[in-house]
């Protein structure tokens, strides 16, 4: 009786913030159901008026709110992916590598000025600005003795402004017009029919299993890469070996409910306590965070010029913002959503596999400078 009553409660929140979402869309912005539902999910969880009885601390909503949403984004992106997204790579592997480099030296520059001007060691400022999302970077902090408390509570900072500013930049300039984007596969273009409901249920099946598999193969964001993945793997193999291009019945309206989850959830996390006694690090880190998105902007302006690359895309997919948030944004505004996610997965892989090494070779450094210090003052 108690589980059910807290779902309830659960279902309660979400409501209220889809609720914020619903009222920003109103105003005609195609990213305001992901970012009104974020204010309103932050708005709740910090205030926590007594008619909610919200009974979560640090954690937030249950994970299943966020892994559903991220399911059904997977879904839909892997009957996106096609070769275009290859041939882009192709044509400007380059370009992208470079960006990757440059963003990753940005930030590691980014940890180096919260170390210096906070009172955080070394390892946590590093991982704190590390630009690997906040469901991996914190995970690997704690392994290797970071403060997992500061690393997570500066990634949701920065996710949070990522998702706050550039998304509704890019609305505010571009709207919903981005002619050499592919088309969403929604319910105006998808014809109702039991067929498609049948491909539908077997896509939710494979994309679970997907989920299986990028766990075993350790995937980013599981839900979403490896139900992606599993999609698109099928997509390739009915269109290759059978000659028909398999489609499901998958309505814009669930694209919605993936940013009201998604929102929601990162909202939940939120609260009071996560700033006493770091107003000099959230300054810092706001300050670093503001200096992260004008590169991002500058550097995706200059790569829409040399590149067939729009501005849009090349926004986002270098954005920090998270895998999830960056590519919903993509798919309202008609960005090569594939493309998002497929530099987004790259950038994380990336981080998570050469900066852990070099962030505790610099810790062993900081560590045997600081035991030396003694020695040489005996001498």
């Amino acid at each position: 009786m108690d589980k059910s009553r807290i779902f309830f409660q659960n279902v309660w929140f979400v409501t209220l913030s889809g609720l914020g979402g619903f009222l920003l869309s109103l105003t005609g912005l195609p990213i305001g159901w992901m970012i009104g539902t974020l204010l309103t999910a932050t708005s709740l969880s910090i205030l926590r008026p007594e008619f909610l009885k919200l009974n979560y601390k640090r954690d937030g909503l249950p994970k299943y709110w966020l892994y559903i949403g991220q399911c059904i984004l997977g879904i839909e992106l892997g009957q996106k992916m096609n070769s275009s997204v290859l041939y882009i790579f192709q044509e400007n592997w380059l370009t992208v590598t470079i960006m990757l480099l440059l963003s990753i030296f940005c930030s590691l520059f980014s940890g180096i000025i919260l170390w210096k001007y906070s009172n955080l060691d070394i390892l946590t400022s590093f991982f704190s600005t590390a630009p690997g999302g906040l469901s991996a970077i914190p995970g690997i902090s704690e392994e290797v003795g970071a403060n997992t408390g500061v690393v997570s509570i500066i990634q949701a900072m920065r996710v949070f402004l990522v998702i706050l500013t550039i998304p509704v930049v890019i609305s505010l300039l571009f709207g919903n017009s981005d002619g050499n984007s592919p088309k969403m596969v929604t319910a105006e273009n998808v014809v109702y029919s039991s067929e498609n409901i049948v491909v539908t249920i077997i896509f939710v099946f494979i994309a679970v299993a997907g989920y299986y598999i990028g766990k075993i193969l350790k995937f980013p964001a599981p839900w979403l890469i490896g139900s992606m993945v599993s999609i698109a793997a099928v997509k390739f193999f009915s269109t290759g070996v059978i000659e028909d291009n398999v489609v499901a019945w998958w309505p814009h309206s669930l694209i919605i409910i993936s940013q009201v989850f998604i929102g929601a959830s990162i909202g939940s996390r939120f609260h009071k306590k996560m700033f006493v006694g770091l107003n000099r690090t959230l300054l810092v880190s706001f300050l670093c965070t503001a200096g992260l998105i004008v590169f991002v902007f500058t550097g995706a302006f200059i790569v829409s010029v040399v590149t067939d690359i729009t501005f849009i895309t090349a926004s986002l997919a270098f954005a920090p913002g998270g895998i999830a948030e960056m590519t919903t944004t993509a798919l309202v505004l008609n960005g090569d959503a594939t493309f998002v996610v497929a530099v987004q997965v790259l950038r994380i892989i990336t981080v998570c596999i050469t900066l852990p090494p070099f962030f505790r070779f610099l810790n062993y450094l900081e560590g045997k400078k600081r035991s030396d210090a003694p020695m040489s003052t005996e001498l």
